[in-house]
């Protein structure tokens, strides 16, 4: 697809589907998700950000509140709304991003006993995957029947879990979902990797927990950890990925780094 020569990316065959998932809260997955998009989009990707948390940070880290009209979850219900309709551009070239609202919170009240609920999003995704190489979906901290969608829709899962104490609590369920997703509705699913994410490297307890997570996944684990920064916390705040906020901090650095892997692994 692409020409070959050095000066543009691989273009990618098909679009890569990429949920970051992990029910529990603060794993620092809005994080992982908005600066992978942007540096997949840095890198010559088509990329589109897909906000299915109802908190929407990922919305806010790139659209200022008033901004975002329709949402995620106009998207998944009305099935004859034209998807191009509803996504808008970020500051970040090549990055556009399907904003969400709090409205998403009752989606799954109005979803359940359909019997389309797990592949909605799957379905209504069809339409955009022509139009991107990469989409990264953002999900909610919970094993509902959001995150079920993300996986039943997604080509591959990347999993943020945090260098603390509770890091693998919780995991077992996750992973469980995964199978079950597996087992069914999406038996192409693969576990990108697993990234450590809010690692402090100066303690032992961090360099225990990274074994511990490494016995678990294995080669899973991405090679690049990425750190505690209080970088990474404030840039969603300008409205800016790492790259540009801040773009000679470890945290600029480390998510280029994972990106590559991505590619890589792919």
């Amino acid at each position: 697809m692409g020409t070959g020569n050095g000066h543009h990316p691989r273009r990618l065959d098909t679009c890569l589907v990429i949920a970051v998932a992990n029910q529990k809260g603060g794993v620092g997955k809005t994080t992982t998700s908005i600066n992978l998009a942007a540096g997949l989009a840095l890198r010559g990707r088509r990329v589109l950000l897909l906000d299915l948390d109802p908190q929407a940070n990922s919305t806010l880290s790139y659209l200022p509140y008033e901004a975002a009209g329709l949402s995620a979850y106009d998207f998944l219900m009305d099935v004859k709304l034209d998807p191009v309709t509803i996504v808008q551009p970020t500051p970040v070239p090549g990055l556009d991003i399907l904003p969400s609202r709090i409205s998403l919170a009752k989606l799954e009240s109005r979803l359940v006993g359909e019997f389309d609920a797990p592949y909605r999003l799957k379905d209504r995704l069809e339409a955009l995957r022509r139009v991107y190489d990469v989409i990264v979906i953002d999900t909610p901290p919970t094993l509902g029947l959001i995150t079920v969608n993300a996986l039943v829709a997604a080509s591959h899962v990347l999993i943020p879990i945090q260098s603390s104490y509770f890091a693998m609590e919780g995991t077992d369920d996750l992973l469980e979902t995964i199978d079950k997703v597996k087992a069914r509705p999406n038996p192409n699913l693969q576990v990108l990797g697993v990234v450590i994410t809010l690692h402090d490297k100066r303690t032992a307890l961090a360099r225990d927990i990274y074994r511990q997570i490494y016995e678990v996944f294995g080669d899973k684990v991405f090679e690049t950890v990425i750190s505690k920064s209080v970088r990474l916390e404030e840039s969603p705040a300008y409205r800016e990925s790492i790259f540009t906020f801040a773009p000679q901090s470890s945290g600029a650095v480390e998510y280029a780094r994972l990106c590559e892997e991505v590619l890589r692994r792919v």
